[in-house]
């Protein structure tokens, strides 16, 4: 009895984990993932009629009387519930899941979205069809029924893309891109997962992905490809203490390559790959000790800046937007 309730509080338990509308491919806003759904629920569908079918033969078996069944009957059940049926109702969902595996199609003028996994955050660069590029990083936005292709790769170690909602996951390995093609049907602000073992701040490596509106997709788009404006005691404190030698800030100076592109930072809700929602005492405190947050990081810590000088670089970095 106890072995039963535990595998019923299991049970539960693993299914409540997909109850949420942000981050589970029960709950699609992409073709793909409606299609990951569809056949999950066909598969489970079947896996319950076997295991109700398969309860209810034991369940004979064992009341039976003593000869009932003889050596050809048993042979011929054997045949036919452990070979042929089995066969077909294998073959038939093979055959009707195969349609679902062909990838889907891109033409040259699809936007393409080339993404870095790194430790522990996601170098964001769109290349729309005769634009220029324009990188962000930690968020990714895109237009609702457009194809849009991924372009992944990773700049250290073995990461894996996972929008749970949007398509099925993808490895990001160095030296080598894949390429998954997508389209989000629904509008919405959800989230994404790296979903391979990457470091030890593997499980706080997550993303923002909010689909758009086509029309406002378009501009946003060009928003970004404006230069930072934001000015200040935060922007001297920022130029100082060399965060520019790895961060980029367009129209601000050095551009560096080694962190997070930070141009646009305070138009995005999270800070730290969505670890941490958008929040003054958040930035400075992950600016003075980012190894807090996120173990293993690897920008520096810096905790000769005093709390003022840390909340004004956070402000400075709030206003680039």
């Amino acid at each position: 009895m106890r072995g039963i309730r535990g595998t019923i509080i299991t049970g539960g338990c693993i299914l409540l984990t997909g109850c949420n509308t942000h981050q589970s491919t029960l709950a699609p806003f992409g073709a793909d993932a409606a299609d990951i759904r569809h056949l999950f629920l066909l598969m489970l569908g079947g896996a319950v009629v076997i295991a109700v079918a398969l309860a209810l033969l034991m369940r004979h078996a064992v009341r039976a009387p003593e000869g009932e069944l003889g050596l050809r009957g048993g042979m011929r059940l054997v045949l036919w519930l452990g070979g042929i049926i089995p066969t077909i109702l294998l073959l038939g969902l093979l055959v009707y899941s195969l349609p679902f595996m062909r990838p889907r199609p891109i033409a040259p003028a699809d936007l393409q979205i080339a993404v870095d996994g790194e430790q522990f955050w996601w170098r964001v660069t769109y290349r729309p069809a005769g634009a220029a590029p324009v990188e962000t990083a930690n968020e990714i936005r895109i237009p609702v029924g457009r194809t849009v292709a991924f372009r992944l790769t990773a700049a250290d170690v073995v990461h894996s893309f996972w929008i749970p909602g949007l398509a099925g996951k993808m490895d990001m390995i160095p030296g080598r891109t894949n390429t998954l093609v997508v389209r989000a049907d629904k509008a919405g602000r959800y989230r994404g997962q790296c979903a391979e073992f990457c470091g030890l701040s593997h499980a706080l490596m997550a993303l923002d992905v909010i689909a758009m509106e086509p029309a406002a997709f378009d501009a946003w788009l060009a928003d970004q490809r404006r230069p930072s404006t934001s000015q200040g005691d935060g922007a001297r404190l920022f130029a100082q203490n060399g965060c520019n030698a790895c961060h980029t800030v367009r129209g601000a100076g050095p551009a560096g390559r080694i962190g997070p592109d930070l141009t646009h930072f305070g138009s995005r809700q999270t800070l730290a790959a969505g670890i941490l929602p958008m929040a003054t005492a958040n930035v400075a405190a992950f600016i003075r000790h980012p190894e807090k947050t996120k173990p293993g990081v690897r920008m520096p810590a810096f905790p000769q800046l005093t709390p003022a000088e840390a909340t004004a670089i956070a402000r400075y970095l709030e206003g680039l937007k």
